[in-house]
């Protein structure tokens, strides 16, 4: 039996000089023999992790309709599993002190290959699942020889393969497209049940987290990565086989991240290149979080899973409380911070001297103990955070006292207070926030509780998590702007089918997935103005391009299509090409600047995104080129600057706080009864009576808005 030393320098007995050893030495498994029970169990105080995981779910059990139940408990589990499998696979990676940004990336690139197999190849799904596997396997092996076999750094390898191998899935599907129609048998191993209980795909994340908890802890080659991670010098002198083993979990971590991309495809039913985008931080997130030392040589498997749960009980507890998804990032932000602060002052501090200081038993009880107040000083703030902001959303969205609804609206509010769901594309788009106060308008009017979220990008991955959520939850209905028709069906048909009314605005879903479609004008409406008037521009004859929102946006690729047809009437104008600028201002600026130089003879640019319109006219304009003019739908709001200045001869548009105000009044009257099937008109409260067409409730023409009424909206 070893002795409990202080230090490595009371282990050199007649000494007069005390030397100091840095930490990893100290950290000789002999001087830690004496551990409790409890440091046995969780080595790094992953159990703090785990008393935060234990106070989050009493908070949100607390303010979360339906959050502490069953079904609940299991939704969060399959949510959990592509990101889980991508963690699972970088805890040994970083455990040797490595890093693989490239996951999220190979898995979009895996996603892809698997769809083309599938749909263009028309090869089996089991031949197309293994030649994702392969394409993971291929991909990890790069990153293996990159990094084992020559010694490149870890985080440059990666970084540049997280690029390439995004950029190829790009190319194979030009940003476009979309496989999608899938088979049913294959679909349900990411939306069935077994038992009708247990989603289909958990069972395979157990799998895979138990051959990694014996390939970690229960294993030679598990041993050999820890000592890679404490020092790979002097893991080779002891014989171990560095680049082996570092190279083993390089492409353990590609084939995994290949297996997520299956699982990702049979969960959403669609397979594109965004699959995976910002999920390799998310994982990374995970692993830190569960006490894995971004340094190396500490870490365990059940640490990362704590850290997992950690991070989905968060963003599942905030839909549920009806919260902003923002709040994960933040709460997740400050604990990642912190313990990542905390884990390097903790080296800096073990390298000092520390003779006649505290044992290293109690030293680490010091340093878990610390752990323990940063956590769960982090994890109150978070709940109080959240208790202050519900308590303030509720009454933001409850009429004051005194406020009467108008009499359309009140016709339709029921004795139970309805909770209605509305979800943009994009939460920071400024055509969503405007159409966000057009639905608060109505929620206060009808007395009824709206919950407003959605991702804050081009995300239908998180569309469809929202919607599970809300499921849960149970509110009563759902209306979505939808980003991707193919991947969000599915799951608006599993609301209906738990008796949640479903409408869509904006955008559609497949018609079976949804009630009725609150239109803001017909898609040909639309497309015949905006050709109509570059036809008027241009004199009928010239050269023009279109900058879309998403290239997969169901909607503006009707509307292009609708455009193309309209412009058999005017056969002297060419469209000479699309590009795309995922609804952002400065993407759409830099492909303008682009535009101009690859296509000089360009005299006009439609721009159908709302950001994408004063983007481009700010390019025009910077250019110099007054022979561009730039025409599309936006808001008045955003454009007014350019419309004056004559760069923006015109936008066409509906009113946003109009479409806003009727998607929720529809829903609130579908909920009550008082529009079914078969209707012709609503009343549409202050707007009005207004048309219903088969199952879309039409809100108007579009308006055409130039110099002339610019000033007059306020929208």
């Amino acid at each position: 039996m070893w002795p409990r030393v202080h230090n490595r320098a009371e282990a050199t007995r007649g000494n007069s000089r005390v030397r100091s050893v840095p930490d990893k030495t100290r950290l000789s498994p002999r001087v830690r023999f004496d551990r409790s029970p409890l440091t046995r169990a969780f080595p790094n105080g992953e159990w703090v992790l785990l008393l935060a995981l234990v106070a989050q779910i009493a908070v949100f059990s607390g303010i979360a309709h339906n959050f502490f139940t069953q079904d609940n408990f299991f939704e969060v589990v399959r949510f959990s599993v592509e990101l889980g499998l991508l963690a699972l696979a970088l805890t040994p990676v970083i455990v040797t002190g490595g890093i693989d940004l490239s996951t999220g990336s190979m898995m979009g690139l895996a996603t892809v290959v698997f769809g083309a197999a599938s749909r263009d190849l028309h090869l089996p799904i089991a031949v197309a699942a293994l030649i994702a596997l392969l394409t993971g396997f291929a991909g990890g092996a790069l990153n293996a020889i990159l990094i084992a076999r020559m010694n490149l750094p870890p985080l440059i390898v990666t970084l540049g393969t997280f690029s390439m191998y995004r950029g190829i899935a790009e190319g194979i599907t030009h940003g476009a497209v979309n496989y999608t129609d899938f088979p049913s048998s294959f679909l349900y191993l990411g939306q069935g049940y077994l038992w009708g209980v247990v989603p289909v795909q958990v069972p395979i994340f157990a799998l895979v987290a138990i051959v990694y908890a014996v390939l970690l802890h229960r294993s030679v080659i598990g041993r050999g990565l820890y000592a890679i991670g404490f020092g790979a010098s002097g893991a080779r002198y002891a014989g171990i086989p560095v680049a082996r083993r570092v190279g083993l979990v390089y492409v353990l971590s590609g084939v995994v991240a290949s297996l997520a991309a299956i699982i990702y495809v049979a969960h959403l039913g669609q397979a594109k290149a965004s699959a995976g985008t910002g999920y390799e931080l998310d994982a990374i997130t995970a692993v830190v979080l569960g006490g894995t030392s971004v340094f190396g040589g500490r870490g365990t498997l059940w640490g990362t899973l704590f850290g997992l749960f950690f991070l989905s009980v968060l963003q599942n507890g905030l839909h549920l409380a009806a919260l902003p998804s923002e709040l994960t990032g933040v709460l997740t932000g400050i604990l990642l911070v912190l313990i990542i602060s905390f884990d390097r002052w903790k080296l800096r501090r073990h390298a000092k001297p520390h003779a006649g200081s505290l044992t290293i038993d109690e030293e680490s009880d010091e340093v878990k103990n610390s752990q323990v107040a940063v956590l769960c000083g982090a994890v109150l703030a978070g709940a109080l955070i959240v208790a202050v902001t519900n308590v303030w959303l509720v009454r933001s969205l409850v009429p004051r006292a005194g406020e009467s609804a108008t009499s359309a609206t009140a016709a339709v509010a029921p004795a139970h207070k309805p909770v209605i769901a509305v979800m943009p594309k994009a939460k920071g788009d400024p055509y969503f926030v405007s159409v966000r106060g057009g639905a608060e308008e109505a929620a206060k009017e009808l007395g009824v509780e709206m919950i407003w979220d959605g991702p804050t990008g081009l995300d239908a991955a998180k569309q469809n998590e929202l919607v599970e959520n809300w499921i849960t939850r149970k509110v009563d209905a759902i209306a979505v702007a939808v980003e991707n028709k193919g991947g969000i069906s599915t799951v608006l048909r599993k609301a209906r089918e738990k008796g949640i009314k479903v409408l869509t605005w904006d955008a559609d879903a497949e018609k079976d997935a949804r009630d009725f479609l609150v239109n803001q004008a017909t898609s040909e409406g639309i497309a015949n103005t905006l050709t109509d008037a570059a036809a008027k521009i241009l004199g009928g004859k010239g050269d023009f391009a279109i900058i879309t929102g998403a290239l997969t946006a169901t909607n503006q690729n009707e509307w292009i299509a609708f455009i193309r047809k309209r412009l058999v009437k005017y056969p002297g104008l060419n469209l000479v090409t699309i590009r795309p600028s995922d609804d952002d201002r400065d993407k759409a600026f830099s492909e303008t600047q682009t535009l101009l130089k690859v296509y000089p003879n360009v005299k006009l640019m439609m721009a159908i995104s709302a950001p994408a319109v004063p983007g481009s006219a700010e390019a025009v304009k910077q250019a110099g080129r007054k022979d561009v003019s730039v025409i599309g739908l936006s808001l008045p709001s955003i454009c007014k600057t350019y419309i004056h200045e004559g760069v923006v001869p015109m936008i066409a548009l509906w009113n946003t706080h109009d479409l806003g105000y009727l998607a929720v009044v529809a829903s609130a009257q579908v909920v009550a009864g008082k529009l079914a099937a078969g209707a012709t008109s609503m009343d549409g409260g202050r707007l009005g009576k207004i048309e219903v067409r088969d199952d879309q409730i039409i809100l108007g023409a579009p308006l055409v808005i130039d110099k002339k009424n610019v000033d007059s909206l306020d929208f």
